[in-house]
């Protein structure tokens, strides 16, 4: 049995064979199409030039063409349009001139260029994500010990200006400056530690925490980098339910939300960014909402992947690592994309965590009495 389609036709393009391979390809019996134009199995775009072509194929006066094939389009008789490779030869008989066309089908071979495509994609795509793990690991490792040295270096100032509480050497204003960029150098180095572990997977630390605390000092680092004028509203709801958290990673989700909501309302007359928190559905949330023009329909499918920023100046990272700590966390960072007047709005979702979990066995401590629950998971 033939594998490729065989189809013959006279001079009036008249389908004078048609093999069961053809059947197969197209949807129609050899009895249905016999005698009928070629065009039959063609799309429209293809059977309106089709009588002009073979004209011009006619005074070309080739004798025959056999193998020189080329990639066409076919239509089922459902309708469906799909590759074939087509192959044409001409022939003198006694009845007059006749063309045979060799078609084959090229959609198994199209979806397997897809998939090696798509296949080479991910492989430069994780090429990429492992060259990100390898600048993250040196990063960290080069920025530890300067870092390391700024913070011993403020501690001393720190001590020097205690030391002497009749003439600290600090004036009550730069006392708090000072106090603001030694906890700052601290959280710098939690954050790197954080992103060591990171690369090399290990377990973060959680603990049990109030989510509004972290909340507070995520807009107040985010204020700090910011243009001047900047604004965030709070609207921080009292009493929720402790959750089992990082605290700085869950601070990197909140810090890359607000800076997000700031670009987009940084083009706004009146720029509004707010952020709240929120019993809901037994999850705490975490919203962050802006009137800025909201997510294009377009960017939507692409938005929590990484490297599909649509930043000019973006790597496309920061919604898809804030997804998969929200994840890493048992919750998850949805989007309202807004449009049509509307600002996008982000939520992380977070489990709480239960009184016996959060008070049982637990000495109290700061921020709302904390533990470490890395072990317990």
């Amino acid at each position: 049995m033939a594998v490729d389609g065989i189809v013959l036709m006279d001079e009036q393009a008249r389908i004078l064979v048609f093999n069961k391979a053809c059947e197969r390809l197209f949807g129609y019996t050899a009895v249905e199409v016999l005698g009928r134009n070629v065009k039959t199995i063609m799309p429209p775009e293809y059977s309106r030039q089709h009588d002009d072509y073979i004209a011009s194929y006619i005074r070309t006066n080739v004798k025959k063409v056999i193998g020189s094939g080329r990639e066409v389009k076919g239509q089922h008789r459902d309708g469906t349009i799909f590759p074939i490779e087509l192959s044409v030869g001409e022939a003198h008989t006694p009845d007059g001139r006749q063309f045979i066309g060799i078609l084959r089908d090229l959609r198994a071979r199209k979806g397997e260029e897809t998939r090696l495509n798509q296949l080479q994609a991910d492989l430069v795509h994780m090429a990429r994500v492992s060259a990100m793990d390898e600048m993250g690991a040196a990063l960290a490792h080069e920025l530890n010990q300067p870092l390391t040295a700024v913070m011993l270096y403020l501690q001393a100032i720190k001590r020097a200006d205690d030391s002497d509480p009749g003439r600290g050497i600090l004036s009550e204003t730069a006392r708090v400056i000072f106090e603001k960029a030694l906890k700052e150098a601290e959280r710098a180095g939690n954050i790197i530690q954080r992103m060591r572990y990171f690369v090399e997977k290990r377990e973060p630390k959680r603990r049990f925490l109030d989510l509004n605390p972290l909340v507070d000092e995520a807009v107040e680092l985010t204020l700090l980098g910011s243009p001047p004028g900047a604004q965030i509203a709070r609207a921080l709801a009292p009493g929720l339910p402790r959750v089992a958290v990082d605290p700085v990673q869950i601070q990197q989700v909140v810090v890359n939300l607000l800076r997000n909501a700031l670009d987009a309302v940084s083009v706004s007359p009146a720029p509004d960014v707010q952020v709240s928190t929120r019993m809901r559905h037994n999850t705490v949330e975490l919203t962050v909402a802006d009137n800025g023009p909201g997510i294009s329909p377009e960017t939507l499918p692409n938005l929590f992947k990484a490297f599909a920023s649509s930043k000019s100046n973006g790597l496309g990272l920061g919604l898809a690592i804030s997804r998969t700590i929200a994840q890493t966390h048992g919750g998850d960072l949805t989007v309202d994309p807004g449009g049509h007047g509307r600002g996008a709005c982000f939520t992380l979702h977070l489990p709480p965590v239960t009184e016996q979990q959060a008070y049982g066995g637990v000495e109290s401590g700061k921020n709302g009495g904390d533990k470490d629950v890395s072990s317990q998971r």
